[in-house]
Formats: C-alpha cells, sequence, structure tokens
C-alpha cells in the first residue's frame, strides 16, 4: 500500500466538473502511521466530486518540506494539508501560506504557533493530554501502582512525543501511581527498528524493568521483538504503545502487547479535507479541530478489530 501511494504523488479523485479543487498534502514521512494518516486523507478525497490531491513526502527532511509548500504555492493549489515534520517550522509555514492567502490545515502535528494562526489556518489533531495519560494509567493499574518502567520517546521535536512523554511524567507524579519509577528513557525517533536497538542496549547493559511505555505502536513493537530475541517472557513485562495499528492488534492478540491508544488516523485524514473544503469556500473552523483517543485493552480489543489502520 506505502508503494501505491508512494507512486501516487499527483492523484486525481475526480476531473468531472470545470471547477475542479485542488488541495496540496505535504507528508513529513509514510511510517505506518502517517500511512494510514494519508490513506484517510485519500478516501476521504474520493467522496468529493471534482477534487484533486497532489501528494508529496518529505521523507523527515525539512527543508524539502518547505520547498514542497512553495511549489504548491506556485501551482495555485486552493489548499495545503500539512503533516509537518518539525512544529517549530510552524512559523514559517503559516506565513508561507498566509502570504499566498492560501487556506493551511495542520494534520496530527500541533505547530509551534498554534495560538497565532490566521483565521484561514487551523489544526486537526487528538488531544495529547489523552494519549499518554491514558496509557500511564493503564500501566499504572496493571503494575498496581508500584514498578521500574522504561520509556521510548518519539522524535524529540514532534509535539506529540513532548506531550506523550509529559503526560507520563503527570501520571507517576500522582498519588496513585507515585510508586512507579523511571529507570531509563531514549528516543527511538517512531521507529520500530530503533526502538529494537535501544531495548537491546538497555538489555545488555542488565537494565531491570517491569513495563515498557511507547510514545507509538512501531516502538512497542519493535522493543518486543527485541525482548523476545533474548528469551523475555512477555507475561513478565507490561508493554503499553499509542495508534492501535495493525501490528499492534495483532502483538495484542499474541498476548505481547497489554494496551495501545485508538488515535484515528482515518477520523484525523476526513477531518482535514472536510476543513480545507471548509476554508477554500470561506467557511469558518474552529482553530483546534480534535479527533478523540480511545483506549484499547486484551479486554475490549475485539471492538477495534474493524478499524485497523
Amino acid at each position: 500500500m506505502r508503494k501505491a501511494i508512494l507512486a501516487a504523488f499527483v492523484m486525481a479523485i475526480s476531473a468531472s466538473t470545470a471547477s475542479a479543487q485542488t488541495i496540496g498534502v505535504s507528508m513529513s514521512g509514510l511510517d505506518k502511521f502517517r500511512t494510514a494518516l494519508l490513506n484517510g486523507v485519500l478516501s476521504q478525497g474520493k467522496t468529493i466530486p471534482g477534487l484533486k490531491l497532489v501528494v508529496q513526502n518529505a521523507k523527515g527532511d525539512n527543508e524539502a518540506q518547505k520547498a514542497q509548500i512553495q511549489q504548491f504555492i506556485a501551482d495555485k493549489v486552493d489548499a495545503i494539508i500539512l503533516a509537518v515534520s518539525d512544529g517549530d517550522l510552524g512559523p514559517q509555514m503559516t506565513k508561507l501560506a498566509a502570504d499566498a492567502h492560501i487556506p493551511l490545515v495542520y494534520i496530527n502535528n500541533v505547530p509551534s504557533n498554534l495560538s497565532d494562526l490566521p483565521e484561514n489556518q487551523v489544526v486537526v489533531a487528538s488531544n495529547e493530554a489523552e494519549s499518554g495519560t491514558m496509557q500511564t494509567k493503564e500501566v499504572c493499574s496493571l503494575l498496581k501502582g508500584k514498578g521500574r518502567v522504561v520509556v521510548l520517546m518519539g522524535e524529540p521535536f514532534h509535539a506529540a512525543a513532548r506531550a506523550r512523554t509529559q503526560d507520563i511524567d503527570n501520571v507517576i507524579a500522582t498519588p496513585d501511581c507515585k510508586g512507579l519509577q523511571i529507570v531509563e528513557r531514549q528516543a527511538a525517533y517512531w521507529s520500530s527498528d530503533y526502538a529494537d536497538q535501544q531495548m537491546q542496549e538497555w538489555l545488555s547493559a542488565g537494565v531491570k524493568f517491569d513495563a515498557v511505555i511507547a510514545n507509538n505502536d512501531e516502538m512497542a513493537v519493535g522493543a518486543i521483538r527485541a525482548m523476545k530475541r533474548n528469551g523475555m517472557s512477555m507475561k513478565d513485562i507490561v508493554v503499553a504503545g499509542v495508534d492501535a495499528t495493525d501490528d499492534a492488534l495483532a502483538a495484542m492478540q499474541a498476548g505481547d502487547l497489554d494496551v495501545t491508544i485508538l488515535q484515528s488516523a482515518s477520523g484525523q485524514g476526513a477531518a482535514a479535507v472536510d476543513a480545507a473544503i471548509k476554508l477554500i469556500s470561506g467557511q469558518k473552523v474552529p482553530r483546534e479541530n480534535n479527533v478523540p483517543f480511545e483506549l484499547v485493552t486484551p479486554q475490549n480489543i475485539a471492538q477495534y478489530l474493524p478499524k485497523t489502520q
């Protein structure tokens, strides 16, 4: 699926009307979650007659993403959907779009200039105060409020990574969870491979822990892979991620993953397209548009299997 998306940088959803609208979509990268995010955009786009989506992948390169936005502006697109690679790029991206009078929808990653966005720029994401909080509260409950924890963080400059990590600290500071102790924390950049390597380093160094809290599912799955390779029983370790990806749900069904949080990629993608269309037509859209998170555990996984990403 990812190869198909990469091959379809220019996708005409429909050319049936003379007044077709064009939305430029710039993705910071296409890992499993962001691929699902893009799929949500594309799926919603198919429901809108005359809409053309032009998709680009920055592959984590900030300068490449700025160049993509500049190209969209030069091509006179009607709106831009931007999964920004670095939230701190927000002020630059906002100025580029604002100077060109082109509506801009930030998706998933909240820009650092959120409070200063002009009226035709909005954010579609999920409230990160919910994600890491729900995740860590469940880990705390499973450990009965006491245990050693290692934390795998996403990209340090990504707003979600910062927020989810702060959520972990906030929960551990509460009376019910103050018996949890973070013994190690390192960035694994949302990657299963980096998480595998980091977990291997911890295990080789003799780090002892009762739970792994990862900012996303890919890192949780990578950590599980390393632990199983080293002969550890997943019955003895609580592992938590975020996103409810298909790999994560499979790991939960196998008894390896204990907690994940559904961040609806399809919901964010659809909401971003809807917001862009409204902005193009001059309608007012709230600055912040949150798609709720949902706790997924072995007890309720059945209801989430049809929603896999």
